[in-house]
């Protein structure tokens, strides 16, 4: 028996999606244990392309439970009209898909509080996605919080919601910001209504999936956001407002760091950002441009274009060193194969002075200087090469490159979005995850 963990190295959107996909046939269940509907994933899949934001990529795999976790937060409206979306599709979702009973509830109060704050004259903008994320979690944070399992206790939830209703817009009252858009009595009779559709969902998903291990069942946990954007080890405050991480995925699921026996994780090729923050190897002009075209680099929950930029491996060292990864998968390398020469940062300098670790401070990243190596390009389109083998020698140069300055194993690349342009290789700790 061995459990699985894949997530992000970098800022988000570096394609974990795909490599959940390609691999959860081999898994029981497939577990999300954080963020909320500002995360997406995209997979292409038998002709069709589905973007998922809290339901867990597992579930294009028939046979497969996937599992919200206690450490997600939830939209019942954004959640029910992503199951209606799967539905519609032929995916099938009654009896395969569990919400925690401990997940907290998105309500319409926190997407208000969210952009007031992005508007503040002199606040500090982080860029998010306005989507009420952050200030649930500091609901939750602070104690006062509603939980699915109080969302679902429908005597006493009306009068909660309207308590806590009347204190957001207080609050706003006092911020100056116009408003409260919600009206309570509508939300209380939406939210009950939602809760019934949501019920059939909802289970002690932290029982559950202890439940399953002792009965020898694979979990496979799929992380939201990535390294950068974790709460405490991120570009703070240019960040989620959750651990991305592989601690994460423990707090987030109620389960035991014991049983996490692989840690997968997923990088581009390149680096890209969305919102606001530093971001050393950023690319813009031209050369900015073609990454995000060639890459069709647009949000997957919002649309927005992506900053898009060289790969950073000190960045990718300090994600290793954090979730101590068992291999590596690069995605996107088909978006280098035009290119004579690659750049690749390889250090920092800071005030003149190399660094060899990444700064706590914010500001303090943004002024590095990255050092950076230039490789040799291929020139050479990879979107239909299925055989590690068969890349040109240096796309393969590039592959081992970063492998040695990491010091983590490469076990598989990506050539394209669908679910067969991936390359699994031989001997490689993932090519013994997913069966190669």
């Amino acid at each position: 028996m061995s459990n699985l963990a894949v997530l992000g190295l970098q800022w988000g959107d570096e394609g974990k999606g795909k490599i959940i996909d390609l691999v959860a046939e081999h898994f029981d269940i497939v577990v999300r244990c954080q963020g909320g509907n500002n995360a997406g994933h995209t997979v292409k899949a038998g002709g069709q392309v589905f973007k998922l934001s809290l339901v867990p990529s597992g579930i294009l795999r028939p046979g497969k439970i996937s599992v919200v976790g206690n450490g997600v937060v939830i939209d019942p409206r954004a959640f029910m009209e992503e199951v209606d979306g799967l539905r519609d599709k032929g995916v099938p979702v009654d009896g395969n898909l569990l919400v925690s009973n401990r997940a907290h509830v998105v309500f319409p109060y926190h997407p208000v509080m969210e952009r007031s704050t992005e508007a503040s004259p002199g606040g500090r903008r982080i860029g998010t996605t306005a989507r009420g994320i952050g200030p649930c979690y500091e609901d939750k944070a602070a104690r006062r919080g509603i939980r699915v399992a109080d969302l679902l206790s429908t005597d006493t939830f009306p009068d909660r919601f309207r308590s806590i209703a009347k204190e957001k817009a207080a609050v706003a009252a006092a911020a100056g910001i116009e408003g409260p858009t919600w009206d309570t009595d509508a939300s209380v009779a939406g939210y009950l209504e939602m809760a019934e559709r949501l019920r059939p969902f909802v289970r002690d998903t932290t029982r559950y999936l202890n439940d399953a291990i002792r009965q020898g069942k694979r979990l496979l946990f799929e992380g939201a956001q990535a390294t950068m954007l974790d709460i405490d080890f991120g570009t703070y405050p240019f960040l989620t407002s959750s651990n991305a991480t592989a601690g994460g995925l423990c707090t987030g699921s109620g389960v035991s760091p014991r049983m996490l026996h692989d840690i997968v994780g997923v990088a581009k090729a390149y680096a890209t950002r969305v919102g606001e923050g530093p971001f050393a190897t950023e690319v813009t002009g031209p050369s900015g441009d073609s990454l995000r075209a060639a890459g069709a680099e647009f949000g997957t929950v919002t649309g927005r274009p992506r900053r898009c930029g060289w790969l950073d491996l000190p960045l990718l060292r300090y994600a290793h060193a954090i979730n101590h990864l068992s291999t590596l998968f690069v995605t996107k390398l088909d978006v280098l194969d035009s290119l004579d020469r690659i750049p690749v940062c390889t250090g920092y300098r800071y005030k003149g002075s190399p660094i060899d670790w990444m700064p706590a401070v914010a500001e303090e990243y943004a002024e590095v200087q990255p050092v950076y190596e230039e490789l040799r390009g291929w020139n050479s389109p990879t979107p239909t090469i299925r055989d590690f083998g068969r890349l040109p020698q240096a796309a393969k140069d590039y592959i081992a490159f970063v492998q040695d300055r990491i010091e983590v194993e490469i076990g598989g690349v990506s050539t394209g979005p669908d679910r067969d342009q991936s390359i699994i290789r031989p001997g490689s700790v993932l090519a013994r995850i997913a069966g190669a």
